[in-house]
């Protein structure tokens, strides 16, 4: 173990072999900045960090220590996630072996969550990898080094949320003076930069004037969409602040439901559910304005007091448009007192209906195709195999999360002074331990996959709609439907669920099932 100004955790110094030659250690220096301000600097934060890494590992030149030439720098990323390029490079070779030690500054640039620092720390262990940080002293391999250890990744965590706390609070303070305070800028207006505040752009002006007014006329988005890109109009383009331009898109009637209910318009700064007078100019008359929301909420009450259609809609939320790529959502006519329902692709009904040769399908037709094609999967040995194969992976992720979280707690249980706190701590240690014994001792097998697969057809003539749509929703990631035919993309993983499903339903009597049917 090494004492001075900083102190490897999972090691201790290096012993000569027996003809007299100290073993290298190779140390890779991870560096973390959480915003991106200041790294265009000739000498930024990240080489300061760098730099102090760097005199340490030469002070231990003699046991053998050097400095890898691979950089991990992350620039503008948070220490409260592992979703970090750099991180993630580290990690991959120390999982190949590349690294023997990990230099930092502070043990927060690794990371300020306890849980995401006792999985990186695991994999040090597992590696064998020592771990280093240059300002602080502790030392992993005993009671008292974890306790030390805890408390400042506690600290770090806490500083990270008041850090956020303040931020929002200054945001909400903002708000509540009428600034403006960050984000897209929106048809209308510019942003002036320099003083943070909005400008009226007066030739995109006249542009929302016009769509609000003509809205008041027509009282349709959807045909409003439909002329606004006939006459050539898009949406706001800009220039982000790295120089980035975002051109505007073609008009659909979302875009315009989110104009129509900007109060920035009117000269107003929203905040949650609450508007302050704003410090930016008003484009719209308020009068038009509310006019817009009476016509846009009788809209609402006249299509929700429509009749819908009582059957179901199986493939809901599953099908996509192979020629757009868009939604295809379900509808339905009626015709000499029969009902038929359609799948309709989303755009064709916010662009037009020529806008898109897939148009629509029939519900039955492509829900009975898909159907077929699952109960013809479910035959075959290789689907029955990678189930198998995919739902012990997830029992194994999921034990292995249990356990770092057990871990956690129970390095933070020495530090708690709160009775009731640390009896909760307690409970959810015993919760764990239950749960990964019973997920160890009750894997899935191949058997109880098949036998649930092959009485599907009996089970699903007993489900309800809404039961029978779900299932298919765990069976199936996406439908493509295309003039030439469709593409079915199923999740295997979610045969596990369904498996439990109905194992359920098999168990489970009808009549009780008919007693807490949501229909």
């Amino acid at each position: 173990m090494k004492n001075g100004n900083g102190t490897a955790i999972n090691g201790t110094g290096n012993e000569k072999t027996p003809n007299g030659v100290t073993p290298k250690v190779r140390c890779a220096i991870y560096t973390r900045k959480s915003t991106e301000e200041g790294l265009d600097q000739e000498f930024n934060s990240l080489d300061a960090q760098r730099e102090a890494a760097e005199s340490y590992i030469a002070s231990q030149r003699h046991e053998g220590w050097v400095t890898l030439p691979n950089r991990y720098d992350d620039g503008g990323y948070s220490g409260g996630t592992i979703e970090r390029p750099a991180l993630k490079h580290l990690l991959q070779d120390i999982e190949e072996r590349r690294i023997d030690c990990v230099v930092v500054y502070k043990v927060d640039r690794l990371s300020r969550s306890l849980l995401d620092f006792t999985k990186i720390v695991e994999t040090f262990e597992r590696q064998g990898v020592t771990f280093v940080s240059v300002t602080q002293q502790f030392n992993t391999t005993t009671s008292m080094g974890r306790l030390t250890l805890n408390i400042l990744l506690s600290f770090a965590q806490f500083e990270r949320e008041i850090i956020g706390e303040r931020i929002r609070d200054k945001v909400a303070a903002a708000k509540r003076k009428g600034k403006y305070t960050g984000g897209m800028p929106v048809l209308g207006y510019d942003v002036d930069r320099v003083v943070k505040k909005l400008v009226v752009n007066p030739t995109e002006a006249q542009l929302v004037r016009h769509i609000f007014k003509r809205f008041a006329q027509t009282q349709s988005a959807t045909l409003l969409a439909t002329e606004l890109n006939n006459q050539g109009h898009r949406t706001k383009s800009w220039t982000t602040v790295k120089g980035n331009v975002r051109l505007g898109l073609p008009w659909h009637k979302m875009h315009l439901y989110r104009l129509f209910n900007n109060r920035l318009y009117i000269g107003e700064i929203v905040h949650h559910d609450q508007h302050y007078p704003g410090e930016h100019e008003a484009i719209v008359p308020r009068d038009l304005f509310d006019e817009v929301q009476t016509i846009l909420e009788e809209n609402c009450r006249v299509r929700g007091n429509k009749a819908r259609a009582r059957t179901p809609a199986l493939l809901k939320g599953l099908i996509k448009c192979g020629y757009c790529g868009g939604a295809m959502g379900p509808t339905f006519t009626k015709k000499d007192g029969k009902t038929y329902r359609y799948y309709v692709c989303i755009h064709a009904t916010k662009r037009g209906w020529d806008s898109c040769p897939v148009k629509s399908v029939a519900a039955g037709e492509i829900e009975g195709v898909v159907m077929a094609q699952l109960r013809s999967l479910f035959q075959t040995p290789e689907l029955i195999a990678e189930t198998c194969r995919v739902a012990r992976q997830k029992e194994a992720d999921e034990i292995e999360r249990l356990k770092a979280e057990r871990f956690a707690l129970a390095g933070e249980l020495p530090t708690v002074g709160d009775p009731l706190r640390k009896r909760e701590a307690e409970k959810r240690i015993t919760e764990i331990d239950g749960i990964v014994a019973a997920l160890e001792t009750n894997l899935l097998s191949e058997q109880q996959v098949a036998d649930a697969l092959r009485n599907l057809d009996l089970a699903w003539n007993e489900l309800f709609p809404s039961e029978q749509a779900r299932i298919v929703s765990l069976l199936i990631e996406r439908i493509t439907v295309a003039n030439e035919g469709i593409d079915v993309r199923y999740r295997h993983d979610g045969l596990h669920s369904l498996v439990a499903d109905l194992k359920d339903i098999e168990e489970e009597p009808i009549d009780e099932r008919e007693a807490h049917d949501p229909s």
